[in-house]
């Protein structure tokens, strides 16, 4: 006899995945305003193009972060973009600094 105490759990591996309309509504915006974020460069679909675009969590993370740099802060499309970029840079930086304060504190010097 098989004793099964541990189930095998199915995990999802796919991501979910919001329509463009889906998306400027969970933030609060227009749907042609996303477009125009699209378009300028501020964000990436994770699939498809025009009418077909599809974003997920990270992408719905930008997207609520460009609206509130717009928003809260007042600030235009190229300034968020430089935003962005530098607050992304500054994640790499951060992480690329763990790990070699991991990496340093396992080997001889």
């Amino acid at each position: 006899m098989i004793d099964a105490r541990f189930p095998l759990v199915l995990q999802r591996s796919s991501r979910e995945y919001v329509t463009i309309e889906t998306a400027a509504a969970r933030v609060g915006l227009h749907p042609v305003l996303v477009e125009r974020f699209v378009e300028f460069g501020l964000l990436e679909p994770a699939e498809g193009t025009g009418d077909g675009m599809r974003f997920d969590a990270a992408g719905l993370r930008r997207l609520l972060a460009i609206s509130r740099l717009r928003s809260d802060l007042g600030v235009n499309l190229p300034g968020v973009a430089v935003i962005l970029d530098l607050v992304e840079r500054l994640v790499a930086l951060e992480c690329e600094l763990a790990w070699r304060r991991g990496a340093g504190g396992s080997s001889a010097g």
